[in-house]
This record gives C-alpha cells, sequence and structure tokens, in this order.
C-alpha cells in the first residue's frame, strides 16, 4: 500500500483535518451555548450553518497567515500543539475584540463561551495535528515517504551524516548518492558516488531528489557556489553542514536535527502572513492598473501597429521562480525579428532596433503594462528581481556567485535593482543589479515593497527608462 502521500500532500491533509476540526468546534460550542441550557434557549441547527462555514473559513485564513500550512513534515507533536494554541490564541484574540465593540463589560457568559470554543479549537485542531504526526513519525521510523536527498562530499564528514540518516530515519532522509569532484568512485554502506557536481543536472531529476546536503570542507568555496547555483536553478532544497555557515552567514536557519546541525540556505524570510499579502496587494493593485489603464493599453497598441511592422505584444519565455520557465508580456518596443541576426543580445542606450514608440514607452516604462496580466497569474509579483532568459540564466549561474539566490523569489515588474541602476548592457552591470537584487532578499518586508513601489512612480514620471 503506498502511503507516500501522507507527506507529499501532508498541506491538503492538514487544509481538510483543520476544516473539519474548526466545525466540530463550531458544533460542540453550539451545543454547549443553546442545547445544554446553560448559557440560552435553543436555537435550529440549520440556522447555524452559514455562521459555521463562515468561522471555518476565517480560522482557515488565521493558519494559512500564522505559517500552519507550510511543509514541516517530521515537525515534532509538541511543536505542532504549541504552534496550534498560537495561531488560535490569535484569532481567539481577534474575535475578543470584536466582541468588545459592542461596550459590554468582559467576561460575560459569552467571554467565558469565548474561552471555552479556544480549548476545544486547541483540542480539535491540535489533536489532528498530533495523529498526523505520530502517523508519520511511524511511517518514517518504517522508512516510508522518506526524502530522496544526495550528499555532496564524499568525505568523513558526509559517511558520518549518511550513518546517522540511517540510524535515525526520523531525520526524513533517504540518501540516494553522494556527489564529489574529487572522488569518481566510492562506496559507503552500500550508497556510492554518483558522480560530478555538474552532473546534478542529470542526477537530480533521475532520482528524484528534494534536498541536497553540503558537507564540503571550508577550502571548497567554489564548489559549493557552483551547488547552490544548480540547486537553485532546479528548485531543489539545500542544506549545509555547519562548518559552511560563515559562507552564507545572513542567509540561514538552522535545524537540529537529533545531534547533526544541519542549516537551510535560503530559507523564507519573510512570515506567512506578509506572503499572503503581498499576494493580495499583486491582485489588487494589478486589476486596478489594468482597469484604469484600458484606455492607454488601447492607444498603445494602436500606436505601435502605426509605427511599425510586427505584433502589438511581445512574448518571451523567462525564468520565474525556483527555475520554472514562463511566458512574460511587453508591449512591442523594437523592430519585428530584432534578434533574427543577432541571437540574444541585451538592448543598448541607444540600441537601432528600438523603434520611435518604442523609446517612448521604455522611457516611460508602459511598455511593461501587460506585465500585469503576469501577476494575476502568479507568475510574477508586483516587487522583485527582474526575470531573465534562460540562456543568460544558465550564464549567469555559472560566473556569478549566488546568483541562483534571485530564484527563491518571483520575479518582479519592478524591484530594488531596478530603481537603483540601469538596464543590463554587460556582465558587470548583472554583477551590481545582483548586490541590489540580494540586499532587497535580505530584507524581505511589505514596508519595503511599499517604498520600490513609490519609488518607481518617481523613476517613470523622470522618464528615467531605457
Amino acid at each position: 500500500m503506498d502511503l507516500t502521500f501522507i507527506r507529499y500532500k501532508e498541506r491538503h491533509i492538514l487544509l481538510l483535518m483543520d476544516f473539519f476540526a474548526f466545525l466540530m468546534a463550531h458544533c460542540a460550542i453550539y451545543y454547549l451555548r443553546f442545547r445544554s441550557g446553560l448559557f440560552g434557549a435553543p436555537v435550529g441547527y440549520w440556522s447555524l450553518l452559514i455562521p459555521a462555514l463562515v468561522t471555518s473559513a476565517y480560522w482557515l485564513v488565521i493558519f494559512a497567515m500564522l505559517g500552519q500550512y507550510r511543509p514541516l513534515y517530521g515537525k515534532s507533536r509538541l511543536d505542532s500543539l504549541l504552534a496550534t494554541m498560537k495561531s488560535t490564541a490569535v484569532g481567539i484574540f481577534i474575535i475578543f475584540f470584536l466582541m468588545t465593540l459592542d461596550k459590554e463589560a468582559p467576561f460575560t457568559k459569552g467571554n467565558v463561551t469565548l474561552l471555552i470554543y479556544w480549548a476545544l479549537l486547541v483540542g480539535f485542531a491540535g489533536g489532528g495535528r498530533i495523529v498526523l504526526r505520530t502517523v508519520q513519525h511511524i511511517l518514517l521510523m518504517k522508512g516510508v515517504a522518506l526524502s530522496p536527498a544526495l550528499i555532496v562530499g564524499f568525505n568523513e564528514r558526509g559517511k558520518k551524516l549518511l550513518d546517522q540518516t540511517i540510524r535515525f530515519p526520523v531525520m526524513g532522509y533517504k540518501v540516494m548518492g553522494f556527489v564529489d569532484d574529487k572522488f569518481t568512485e566510492g562506496v559507503h554502506r552500500d550508497i556510492r558516488v554518483l558522480g560530478l557536481v555538474d552532473d546534478l543536472y542529470r542526477l537530480i531529476p533521475d532520482y528524484g531528489v528534494m534536498e541536497v546536503i553540503l558537507a564540503l570542507s571550508r577550502e571548497d568555496e567554489s564548489l559549493m557556489e557552483r551547488v547552490i547555483g544548480i540547486c537553485g536553478l532546479l528548485g531543489v532544497r539545500i542544506k549545509i553542514m555547519p562548518e559552511l555557515y560563515h559562507l552564507v552567514s545572513g542567509q540561514v536557519k538552522v535545524m537540529g536535527l537529533y545531534g547533526v546541525p544541519l542549516v537551510e540556505v535560503f530559507p523564507d524570510l519573510m512570515p506567512p502572513w506578509a506572503q499572503v499579502m503581498k499576494r493580495l496587494m499583486d491582485i489588487v493593485c494589478s486589476l486596478l492598473v489594468l482597469t484604469v489603464n484600458l484606455p492607454v493599453m488601447l492607444a498603445i497598441a494602436v500606436l505601435i501597429k502605426l509605427d511599425s511592422e510586427g505584433p502589438i505584444i511581445y512574448s518571451q519565455k523567462r525564468v520565474g521562480i525556483r527555475g520554472k520557465e514562463f511566458t512574460l508580456f511587453k508591449f512591442r518596443s523594437m523592430i519585428k525579428d530584432a534578434e533574427a541576426k543577432t541571437g540574444a543580445v541585451w538592448a543598448e542606450k541607444d540600441d537601432p532596433r528600438i523603434t520611435k514608440v518604442g523609446r517612448f514607452l521604455r522611457k516611460a516604462r508602459l511598455d511593461e503594462l501587460p506585465q500585469f496580466f503576469n501577476v494575476l497569474k502568479g507568475n510574477m509579483s508586483l516587487v522583485g528581481p527582474r526575470p531573465e532568459r534562460k540562456i543568460f540564466v544558465d550564464r549567469f549561474i555559472k560566473e556569478i556567485p549566488l546568483y541562483s539566490r534571485r530564484l527563491n523569489v518571483k520575479p518582479g515588474i519592478t524591484g530594488w535593482a531596478q530603481v537603483k541602476y540601469k538596464y543590463d548592457e554587460s556582465l558587470d552591470d548583472v554583477k551590481m543589479k545582483l548586490s541590489y537584487d540580494l540586499y532587497y532578499l535580505e530584507n524581505l518586508s511589505l514596508k519595503f515593497d511599499l517604498k520600490i513601489m513609490l519609488l518607481t512612480f518617481a523613476v517613470m514620471l523622470w522618464g528615467k527608462g531605457q
């Protein structure tokens, strides 16, 4: 019987379990308040169906914003229960605050019921999580649904790590093999060296690898950068042994797993509630911009058609979050088939391929208006590193350390690098803009996003585009 769904569909299982837990808590508090005779007169069951569904949806939103649906396979049962208590306490506080707006005195019968309701939520939702974590723990101990992983470094550190994963299967790893540029052959505990670092492009998809663990020495800094670049492009999580912490400090999260302290490289630095708000802001702003600018977009379409031969909308494949390609839309600002003879090249400051209308559109950044459709689809965000073509991304990952860090977030229409630096014209420009992108990634916040958006408006008004 295949039980791997308990791991890989964890988020869906939790959502379903929580929904029923919230309904059960609502039914229980309904019975206590309206059927037990302790707090009020009886009320029909069906009259509370809609409130039950609404409150369940409310709790799902609260849990999502507080990170309760992150993939946390193997998390301890106590941690799960404490996280549930924290999330429900936040939700109860909001409800309590709304109840006090009617100026009733605190600790009325309704407030006592609210405390009981909180206990019921913790009991049902927390109990469900404890059951799920217990089942997961049992499966891990039996070696079921382990995460396929590769260890980079066929050395004493890497071998010790393999020993720990075998001794403690609850760590959640099934090591498929080693990768090392110094050793092309070797076997430890029946696990062999599968290839060199550059073979990760092939090994990761072939073995379905979900995590790569670096067990390198301090002298292997360049090798580590290559691994991070490849994993970033392929969307694979990375953990390193603590000896390499100094190389990526400030971009990590330490995780202690059964005596083996592993450091997660490039974790999500924006809290879940802020990620939800960022996505809501993307949707609302995109709808607003597209609606308000519909006449402008129609006028631009006419001008492009009158100015030069070719399509109105220019589409191009770009690399998005975790290395996934998507189709980006822009108003065409260059002549038709601009790269037919030159191939993929950067636009220059006074590029002769840019049309008269296109030059104005670029100055005012109006050529990027169709990208708000990309934001609505979820391919992009309003703010983030600019998406680049795969041919350039592959090159930059090899030549620029930590370039793949940009692939850990959605690309944006505008970004810190865009408002602080000019368009890319050379590899040196890319390196300079990367420093701005990394600064943005290290300071992710809604406040920073709003600041960048305001600066972008200033750039548009002053016509500083290219």
